[in-house]
């Protein structure tokens, strides 16, 4: 079973729409696929794949004793697709205990499937996290947006953390200075952890001996979400050199997707928009990834060489342009066809100019804010 958790650092980047999509993309490629939502606070995958009336989830099965968990693994009106429902409307889920959790764990990965995709709730909480490293190469969804790309780093220096800590036994020097590091909070924020590496290393060779072994086989891959212009692909080449530089740690490039108006109708629709539009570039995009995951099945379980990564950015600024000018192509088809009029046209360009006003704002508060954090710094 190849799984692959799908993160994201922030909500509202489209994390579980490509969670949907690719299981559904994955089933028609003639592959056995379930799809999990472990976005145990917000569940609404259900929503997304167009199942409205669902009747156990996970809260169900967590909550009960009767339920079993074979009641709530569904079968979906996609052909070699299976869904497991999350319960957003029980309190307290998304805090599970560690016995919850392992056994949610073994219960999935139990699951005959030939992919098993987890769709998890946005944000750094513990259980996401472990969620996320169960796999040798989760996925993170990002937006080109500053606070989008800024916190998808979080989540990836948080999993780093967490890596850190489940190689380091408890009480052993290694997990002696990782909790000093946490008493001193203006220091963690600052903390360099490539230099974290060496520091466990000189003081803990055991530890040291773990965490390398975990991050030799942690190869993340992230997929650049909600385009809108082929500039906006430069925004993953920027996350991949702060993770290089600070975390000691490389991403894969999977591919990205352009923003498209047809994905809200076809959610209204209650359809997913790979089967609303599936000559759509959202959807052109998802079926591009998932044959990128098919074709990555039989690589080596080793970490990719530079240069195999580097290709992988390549790939997709190549793609980031030839979406654009197909995306170009339609709007001026429809605007030749009549079904977009000239004012329609007027319209969107407002709203996007809005929308690029209200980003600046967003970004002129991130730097003030970057700049005070530098000078508290140096005051330090």
């Amino acid at each position: 079973m190849h799984i692959i958790p799908i993160a994201s650092g922030k909500g509202g980047v489209g994390k579980s729409i490509l969670a949907a999509n690719l299981a559904i993309a994955l089933a028609q490629n003639g592959k056995k696929t379930v799809v999990a939502d472990l976005d145990l606070g917000g569940s609404n995958l259900h929503i997304i794949l167009g199942m409205r009336n669902v009747a156990y989830g996970l809260g169900t099965f967590l909550t009960h004793s009767d339920v079993k968990f074979e009641q709530i693994v569904l079968q979906t009106e996609h052909e070699n697709l299976r869904f497991v429902p999350g319960d957003a409307e029980i309190p307290g889920l998304a805090n599970l205990s560690s016995a919850q959790k392992k056994m949610l764990i073994r219960r999935l990965t139990s699951l005959q499937a030939d992919y098993l995709i987890l769709d998890l709730g946005a944000g750094t909480s513990l259980n996401t996290l472990d969620f996320f490293l169960i796999s040798r190469a989760g996925l993170i969804v990002s937006s080109p947006t500053p606070t989008s790309t800024v916190n998808a780093y979080l989540f990836l220096k948080n999993a780093m953390f967490r890596l850190m800590q489940n190689a380091c036994k408890k009480k052993s020097p290694g997990d002696q200075y990782l909790q000093s590091l946490r008493k001193q909070s203006d220091t963690l924020q600052r903390v360099y952890v490539p230099q974290i590496i060496d520091n466990i290393a000189r003081v803990d060779a055991e530890s040291f001996a773990n965490l390398e072994a975990s991050l030799q086989r942690f190869q993340p891959r992230i997929v650049l979400n909600m385009l809108e212009d082929p500039k906006d692909a430069d925004k993953a080449h920027r996350l991949r050199r702060s993770c290089r530089q600070y975390l000691n740690l490389d991403l894969e490039h999977l591919g990205v997707i352009y923003r498209d108006d047809l994905q809200d109708i076809a959610l209204a629709s209650a359809l997913p928009i790979i089967r609303y539009k599936p000559q759509s570039i959202i959807s052109q995009a998802v079926y591009r990834i998932a044959d990128k995951l098919v074709e990555l099945e039989t690589e080596d379980e080793g970490p990719l060489a530079v240069d195999s990564i580097d290709e992988t950015y390549e790939e997709a600024d190549m793609e980031a342009s030839a979406d654009f000018d197909t995306k170009q192509s339609y709007v001026e088809e429809l605007l030749h066809s009549g079904t977009l009029t000239t004012g329609d046209l007027i319209e969107t360009i407002k709203n996007q100019q809005l929308e690029i006003r209200h980003l600046r704002k967003e970004n002129m508060l991130y730097k003030s804010k970057l700049v005070k954090a530098i000078q508290q710094g140096y005051r330090t």
